[in-house]
């Protein structure tokens, strides 16, 4: 399997050059799993007098009586008059003449393939594949035939699909498709999977589409297995080797909160995932959990309740956000609940004065500051705890993996990580991606909060919107107004955004209303007074670009107006929906569009209007996106699966995950002599590239 591709009978130097180039073909088994994208069924041979025309490809088996050469405006074309006990028909070529006058034999049976034409009541193939019936018969080739992937380069350089399968063909002559088993014999028993050598022979020659949903299934299945098993391994060996600090009393700081400070009663999900956190702790293994929770269940006070626990323990906590302004937002939050305790909590960020910097510097060197709160700030050198037990880490994606890992420096031993987001991520890619990340989830809101209602509105309908919005600012409410804002155009936007902005203040006129507004081409300051006076209650009406999508907390705004919706993603509808409904009053959110609309926007508007569950949404989203959109840039392209889908196939990621997670429970080491094949390719497969490769 490692022999270079060239080696291989009718490739050679210069088409190995070509595919190592072009496909990333190297060795032989990189052909081998070079699996098709689709097939042509070769079951059914026509006869002359039954072709119609349409755009399917058919087979016929006849005779060439004749050819002819006919002379064109520009060069000339070739004309083969074909023939079997129904009609005739014409071949016809444009290139290649020569070698074809040459070579193609008269009066012998050929199977002809191609897409016919219709003109003048005749019918031709122009250009077809063309196999004597006695080759046809004796070939590897099945009925279904396989279609791989290609480049323009390949074709012009004459590497075209019928070369690439006989290339394919004579890899099963050579290696006698001797391809090893790598999964346990229990397992093909219990899942009824072919053999791996079956596998393969069939997804390239496959005899029906029977064979080929088999073999399908079982490649799927074993990549998804060993991707799974990396994940459950590497998260296993995390718990073994990597120390953790054992958090083992809940002391004063954690019950005096719960009995004294807690300012609302926890929903069921918040207790049984603090549980889940506080076990997790407890061990002297390192924390590596995942904290999801939608918009507004509850994640924070979770955090802090963590942090507690590392305070109790004579430790040190952070937390990390991607932006000062929510860095700010969990400050406020957090040192409200600090305060009556005693605990010292500080902000740093990249607008923390130096002096200041230097005090906290100091205070976190000695330990006399028990959290800190801030931005990408915290992973400076300059920053030392004196003894970090607790890094939390808000909305995931934005951060890397290397720049988790920086945190894990900060102490001698690791402290206990808890990454926490509000884009939940459908229980397929959580699967594959956070693999080595425990997972809890707040699938519910807290009580007294009354679910959004959303509504969908074309532009037509918008005197009733707005007769609405009047109603609910005489109730004393506040309205967000928000306009995409696509990067490209952004002077395009930029008027939108204005033209929306004058049209608004007209429509709600001084001294009546006051109108603010925030986007992206103003100074920090002029954002953040703006912001003020809408938190405040001094304006009733914020219009905005998407710079609210992760933003203040306004309790009083309870309606949430989308300017031409169609143009954002689900999750960021699902994300600016989240900023109302943080009162006890009824919200809405408004989604309006013109009446020209793709079947993807209508299906997110219908999403939206539907369901307030996040983790639906992210499934829809999934679905319509794709894995590597939804995790924002770092994790574009996710998973470089060569077979599997994620979206597709999650029935059976499920199921792989189950079947590793059996296996290393009986077998964490894959010792026993039946899992010595599983156990190779394992280790051959982390050798190759280490499960980051898979998440690029």
């Amino acid at each position: 399997m490692e022999t270079p591709i060239e080696y291989l009978k009718g490739v050679g130097p210069a088409r190995g050059d070509l595919l190592r180039k072009e496909l990333g073909i190297h060795k032989y088994a990189d052909l081998l799993h070079l699996f098709p994208n689709r097939y042509i069924d070769r079951t059914r041979y026509y006869k002359i007098n039954e072709l119609q025309q349409s755009s399917a490809e058919v087979q016929i088996v006849g005779k060439v009586i004749n050819i002819k050469t006919v002379e064109q405006k520009r060069g000339k074309r070739m004309v083969a008059k074909f023939v079997d006990d129904t009609g005739e028909m014409e071949l016809v070529w444009f290139q290649g003449q020569k070698w074809i006058r040459e070579n193609l034999k008269i009066n012998i049976p050929y199977v002809v393939f191609g897409k016919c034409n219709a003109f003048n009541g005749m019918f031709s193939m122009v250009h077809p594949e063309m196999e004597l019936l006695t080759e046809h018969e004796s070939s590897l080739r099945s009925a279904m035939q396989p279609l791989y992937p290609s480049t323009e380069k390949l074709t012009q350089r004459g590497i075209t699909n019928k070369v690439m399968n006989k290339m394919v063909q004579q890899l099963f002559v050579e290696t006698q498709a001797r391809f090893g088993e790598t999964l346990p014999p229990n397992l093909l028993d219990e899942l009824q999977l072919i053999p791996k050598n079956a596998a393969l022979f069939n997804i390239h020659f496959p005899k029906s589409n029977d064979v080929l949903a088999k073999a399908q299934f079982r490649l799927k299945f074993e990549e998804l297995f060993f991707i799974q098993l990396q994940l459950i391994s590497k998260n296993l060996i995390r718990k073994h080797k990597i120390k953790g600090h054992p958090f083992t009393s809940v002391g004063n700081y954690f019950n005096d909160f719960y009995e004294n400070h807690l300012p609302f009663a926890l929903t069921n999900a918040q207790k049984r995932v603090i549980k889940e956190i506080r076990n997790d702790m407890g061990n002297p293994a390192q924390m590596n959990r995942l904290l999801q929770g939608d918009v507004g269940s509850g994640k924070t006070i979770v955090g802090f309740m963590s942090m507690l626990l590392a305070l109790d323990n004579g430790f040190q906590a952070c937390l990390m956000a991607p932006t000062e302004i929510l860095a700010n937002q969990h400050y406020t939050g957090l040192q409200e609940l600090a305060e009556p305790m005693g605990i010292t909590i500080q902000l740093l960020t990249g607008s923390t004065k130096t002096s200041e910097r230097n005090v906290i510097h100091e205070a976190l060197l000695d330990g006399s500051l028990n959290i800190i709160i801030g931005t990408h700030a915290l992973l400076e050198d300059k920053v030392q705890f004196n003894n970090l037990g607790l890094a939390i880490i808000d909305e995931q994606h934005r951060f890397g993996v290397e720049q988790r890992s920086k945190l894990w420096r900060k102490n001698e031993i690791p402290p206990h990580v808890l990454v926490m987001t509000a884009t939940p991520i459908p229980r397929t890619l959580a699967m594959s991606l956070y693999g080595d990340l425990d997972i809890s989830i707040i699938d519910e809101l807290p009580p007294g909060r009354k679910p959004i209602k959303t509504v969908h509105r074309y532009d037509s309908n918008r005197l009733k919107v707005w007769a609405f919005l009047r109603e609910e600012i005489a109730k004393g409410r506040q309205v967000y107004i928000v306009y995409p804002l696509i990067e490209e155009s952004d002077k395009m936007d930029y008027k939108d955004l204005m033209d929306g902005y004058e049209s608004i203040s007209r429509d709600f006129p001084l001294p009546q209303y006051s109108v603010s507004i925030v986007h992206g081409r103003m100074k920090p300051a002029e954002k953040d007074s703006e912001m003020e006076r809408f938190a405040k209650g001094k304006t009733n009406i914020m219009v905005a670009t998407t710079v609210i999508e992760v933003g203040v907390n306004v309790p009083n705004a309870s309606v949430m107006v989308v300017e031409s919706a169609e143009r954002f993603g689900l999750s960021q509808l699902h994300q600016l929906r989240g900023r109302v409904g943080r009162g006890a009053e009824q919200s809405y959110c408004i989604l309006m569009t013109s009446h020209k609309l793709s079947n993807d926007s209508k299906t997110r508007m219908e999403t939206m209007v539907r369901t307030n569950d996040g983790f639906e949404i992210a499934e829809v989203d999934l679905k319509l996106r794709g894995p590597g959109d939804i995790m924002g840039k770092q994790q574009s392209g996710v998973l470089n699966l060569q077979i599997a889908d994620l979206v597709k196939d999650k029935e059976i990621l499920g199921l792989a995950r189950h079947h590793a997670i059996k296996l290393l429970k009986e077998d964490a080491a894959l010792a026993k002599l039946e899992h010595a094949a599983t156990r190779r390719t394992f280790i051959a497969i982390s050798k190759k590239k280490s499960i980051w490769n898979y998440i690029s």
